[in-house]
């Protein structure tokens, strides 16, 4: 897999793109007009890295909490429900985050606004290693929740206004299964790390993101777009997208049935490994490694098949995946078929996934994509806050296997209406007068 990933990136952001070749007695002209398309693709290859290493490293600050219940829960004296409960806290303050930076980043540049957020969540994060008691972790697991909703939307918006367009699709896909990589880190972590150095290490870990700000400052380039369209003031990229509220109305809906599907299939499935199938925690953090690897793969293949087909189809056609495994996922007994159910399901989550940071930013107003792609975005992510909490309460009502497959064999219903009666604006310009690449 991992072989697989490379190469498919590798492919998307170092092939150049040529120039057509002038005949050899102008060969000096003909290399100077290959510079910008070789100042094109060193751009390209920056800022979907910086765009790529910043979801990531945030994701795998969320999903360190996922494989701590029990041993924070010990660790404060609280039920279990509590330190679940600090999920949805951080959930919850996702927009406020992607209020924030992506008026920051539609008025200043993608740059200086993803920098502060990279900084600003690697702090907090530090600081929950440090939490003496359950109070002060709730607050920082809600002020962690600002950072992470920034980063998506201004890293997202960076790197699809930067990408050539006959590449957004496998680009967005590789960008999106940062998430997935964020949490498979997690995984390690809770496999190798936590056994020998503790809890609070795991946190601790979350200073490496701040890095990341010197790389987004000596080498990731303003996007073009941005200067183009820049807004003059925060109110107008607020009026841009109160007239664009019908789209920005279905988007919000769009995502929170996408959040129902993202987070009900992972936040609680270690924790149903536990209790249903009775893993220990090294079989769980294996399992979700070789789970999150069928996310990256099916991110990238997806992603690279909407650019084919289409941005809703490629969707559908990953939702088609998880209704197909989803039986097998929930209810099957022995561990292979857990492993290799859980590997399809994240495969056609993810693929799915891997599809919405390029067809967020085509749908989006150009004077407000840093804004529009992560608010709605984060939006979703508020009102599907609850999904863990609801699926622990059907749980206890129809048992745990039925909370989940029921659960999202529900979403991947709605979701499918959604993307049937929705539109899309595959592959569109970004700028007035794109260089063809």
């Amino acid at each position: 897999m991992s072989r697989a990933f490379i190469l498919a990136a590798r492919r998307a952001l170092l092939l150049p793109t040529r120039m057509p070749q002038s005949p050899p007695k102008e060969s000096a002209s003909s290399s100077t007009l290959t510079e910008p398309a070789k100042a094109g693709n060193s751009a390209a290859r920056h800022a979907v890295l910086a765009g790529f290493l910043g979801w990531t490293l945030d994701a795998f600050d969320f999903f360190v909490v996922v494989f701590l219940f029990d041993t924070l829960a010990h660790q404060f004296g609280v039920p279990k429900e509590s330190i679940v409960f600090t999920v949805t806290a951080t959930l919850v303050m996702r927009p406020v985050g992607a209020l924030i930076f992506g008026l920051l980043s539609d008025r200043y540049g993608r740059r200086i606004p993803l920098m502060l957020n990279v900084l600003y969540f690697s702090l907090i994060e530090v600081l929950c290693g440090f939490s003496p008691n359950y109070t002060f972790f709730l607050i920082m697991r809600a002020l962690f929740g600002i950072g992470m909703g920034g980063e998506w939307g201004v890293g997202a918006s960076l790197v699809m206004e930067v990408a050539p367009v006959r590449w957004r699709g496998i680009l967005s896909g590789i960008l999106q299964s940062g998430y997935t990589c964020g949490y498979l880190l997690a995984a390690v972590a809770a496999r190798f790390l936590l056994p020998a150095l503790g809890w609070r290490a795991m946190f601790w870990a979350g200073a490496a993101p701040a890095l990341l700000a010197l790389y987004i400052r000596t080498k990731v380039p303003e996007s073009e777009a941005w200067k183009q369209h820049r807004a003059a003031s925060t109110g107008e990229v607020l009026r841009v997208v109160a007239r664009e509220w019908k789209r920005f109305a279905y988007l919000v809906v769009l995502m929170t049935f996408m959040m129902f599907l993202s987070h009900g299939t992972q936040d609680l499935y270690p924790d149903f490994l536990q209790e249903v199938h009775k893993l220990s925690a090294a079989t769980r953090a294996n399992v979700a490694i070789i789970y999150n690897c069928g996310a990256i793969v099916g991110a990238i293949l997806f992603g690279h098949f909407s650019q084919l087909v289409g941005r809703r189809k490629g969707m559908m056609a990953g939702l088609g995946l998880v209704l197909l495994v989803a039986p097998l996922w929930a209810f099957g007994h022995s561990l292979p078929v857990i492993i290799l159910s859980s590997f399809a399901i994240q495969m056609g989550v993810q693929g799915a996934w891997g599809v919405i940071p390029v067809h967020l930013s085509e749908l989006s107003a150009d004077a407000a994509r840093g804004l529009m792609p992560g608010l709605v975005y984060q939006l979703g992510i508020l009102l599907a806050s609850p999904t863990n909490s609801i699926q622990y309460a059907l749980r206890d009502r129809v048992g745990y296997q039925w909370a989940l497959a029921g659960f999202e064999i529900v979403t991947v219903a709605v979701l499918a209406l959604l993307l049937w009666r929705g539109r899309e604006d595959h592959s569109r310009s970004f700028v007035r007068a794109e260089s063809q690449r």
